[in-house]
């Protein structure tokens, strides 16, 4: 342990603590921008320097350890000075115009400029103007160069945790920026649309292409019968953005919501979720009794930013992904066919509409074999943070609203639903089915609940009916690559993988609501989808009487024709940009 002393408050950290870390033990924040513990550390915005008596230098506090007897002044007038000069340095060369950036009142810059006090630039403004209107507005994912302030972060998730390095370092000196990296074009570029760049900028350098105002023309169209349906993972967050607590923020308050917006109809990914367990539960049992996993495992396909890193960076082994849609793509299927029959509407008419806690769903509803007739199955996806968006803009405070269920045959769902929001759920549920399919009769709901916790890679072993079933579970796509080298070693061996782009799933996904306070939330947000399942009635994906009706009235059985034709898509009909031969 060493002792040392922050603002006159005698502190004692084990040995290597950083100066930041360990004002966190006396409760005194040092305020920082480009700091992401772990992986970003390398002191780039110069905000969180502090004075340290013996030291000339002002010092880092991010990146420097403590020492024994060091005495810090984290608000000297020195500090104060240093850190304002800093900020007002950055501010000289970051689009000001809060008013119209989308992170206005949730920016780390704003809030920390605005604690300071900076009212006034002394430096004149350089802005890198050239590169105006150089980046694409149609695909999902939209970088500001004016807004960049060079902290390096996305560079690093994008390395360490992602293992994609889609951005790096563009210009030297003044001219330095952040681009797509090899001098390619977004669009052109093997970006998986995670969004953890987006969620781990701390100022609007980067976002989500915005929807809202297409989800409003839909809405105004008196033509179009508004359709939209919520996923599980952002019931777990949405809340957030209103001080709601994760009790508070219920899916009939938001189903209340989305009513007062307008929408027509409004269901439950939940259903979806279900159904896309009997579908790719079926298809898991026949390949593994017909022998087909012997090599590879199969894949889960639920997740379009896995699919596009799966397909980019090792698409020899795409024909291993389950060909079941994603629940997103099942429920606009089912609801421009079924639900358009049941209502005796043209599919044409249905518009559906998706709140997703991710980007990569924008590309996805977007693909040419996510349609059937021609007809996309999704027309629009929003993500949690433009559905806080658009509930801002019609003034709308879901604390004072009262709950509605969400609309039926669509909306009933199980517990099992529930959990693909969180990492580890679509194979948690995806076994309780295969076991009830194998025996005839229902295990302990938590009897899988082994996959649900631990690291980024984890791996479990079940007998279904006498039958060994070896799985992984992982989230983010960098344990996805170390789990994909090692199938390719022979180190190891699965026949079911389970696979999240996003840390922790779902709920950690690069459309949720962002932290200014660099929390990672994906564990609290996960564990209220394991509380809401526990709470459920049901909590088999088999038992959704809803489900029973749409195989009995419509689809027939899983696996069926029919099924086919509107639930599963072929992986290997559309190439990723930047896909290896």
């Amino acid at each position: 342990m060493v002792t040392m002393t922050i603002d006159g408050l005698t502190v004692q950290v084990p040995e290597g603590t950083t100066i930041l870390e360990a004002a966190k033990t006396a409760h005194i924040r040092i305020p920082h921008l480009c700091y992401l513990k772990g992986i970003n550390e390398i002191a780039a915005c110069r905000v969180c320097c502090v004075e340290v008596e013996g030291e000339r230098a002002m010092v880092t506090a991010c990146n420097n350890p403590v020492k024994e007897g060091m005495v810090v002044h984290t608000n000297s007038p020195r500090a104060r000075t240093t850190r304002r000069t800093n900020v007002e340095l950055i501010l000289s060369q970051h689009d000001c115009k809060c008013a119209t950036c989308v992170r206005s009142g949730n920016c780390q810059l704003q809030a920390i400029a605005n604690d300071l006090g900076i009212l006034s630039l002394p430096y004149e403004s350089q802005l890198p103007r050239g590169l105006r209107g150089a980046w694409t507005t149609t695909f999902p994912l939209y970088h500001d160069y004016n807004k960049c302030i060079k902290c390096m972060r996305c560079i690093q998730i994008c390395d360490k945790v992602q293992s994609l390095s889609i951005w790096d370092l563009a210009g030297t000196g003044g001219r330095t920026t952040i681009d797509v990296s090899d001098n390619r074009v977004i669009k052109d570029s093997d970006c998986a649309l995670c969004g953890q760049c987006i969620t781990h900028c701390p100022v609007g350098g980067l976002r989500e292409r915005d929807d809202t105002q297409r989800a409003f023309a839909a809405l105004a169209d008196p033509d179009k019968i508004t359709v939209v349906q919520v996923a599980p993972a952002v019931r777990a967050a949405w809340g957030e953005a209103f001080g709601l607590k994760r009790e508070e923020a219920t899916m009939g308050r938001m189903a209340a919501a989305l009513r007062r917006l307008g929408f027509q109809y409004v269901f439950d990914t939940n259903f979806a979720a279900d159904l896309t367990i009997m579908e790719e539960g079926s298809e898991f049992l026949h390949r593994l009794q017909a022998g087909g996993l012997t090599r590879w495992p199969m894949f889960t396909s639920c997740c379009p930013g896995w699919v596009r890193f799966l397909k980019s960076q090792y698409p020899e082994l795409t024909h291993q992904l389950s060909s079941a849609k994603s629940p997103q793509q099942m429920f606009g299927s089912v609801a421009k066919s079924w639900f358009a029959q049941t209502l005796g509407v043209a599919p044409e008419k249905i518009f559906c509409v998706s709140i997703m806690p991710c980007v990569a769903k924008k590309a996805e509803s977007e693909l040419p074999t996510m349609a059937v007739d021609g007809r996309p199955d999704v027309d629009l996806v929003l993500t949690t943070r433009e559905l806080v968006r658009i509930l801002r803009a019609d003034k709308l405070d879901p604390a004072l609203l009262p709950e509605e269920e969400p609309d039926s045959p669509l909306g009933v769902h199980t517990g099992a639903g529930v959990i693909f929001g969180a990492t580890g759920g679509v194979m948690e549920a995806a076994l309780r089915t295969a076991a009830y399919v194998l025996t005839g009769k229902n295990p302990d709901p938590d009897a899988f609940a082994a996959v649900r916790t631990g690291p980024g890679l984890r791996e479990a072993a079940f007998e279904l009916a006498g039958i060994p079933v070896r799985c992984a579970v992982v989230s983010g796509l960098g344990n996805a690559r170390k789990l994909i080298e090692r199938l390719k070693a022979g180190k190891v061996h699965y026949d079911f993988v389970e696979v999240m782009a996003c840390p922790g799933g779902c709920v950690g996904g690069g459309g949720q609501p962002i932290s200014v306070e660099d929390e990672e939330l994906y564990g609290v947000r996960g564990q209220r989808l394991y509380d809401l399942d526990r709470a459920e009635p049901i909590r088999f994906s088999h038992e959704n009487p809803q489900v029973q009706a749409l195989y009995r009235d419509f689809l027939g059985a899983p696996l069926s024709q029919k099924a086919e034709e509107l639930l599963h898509t072929d992986h290997k009909a559309w190439e990723m940009p930047g896909q290896r031969q």
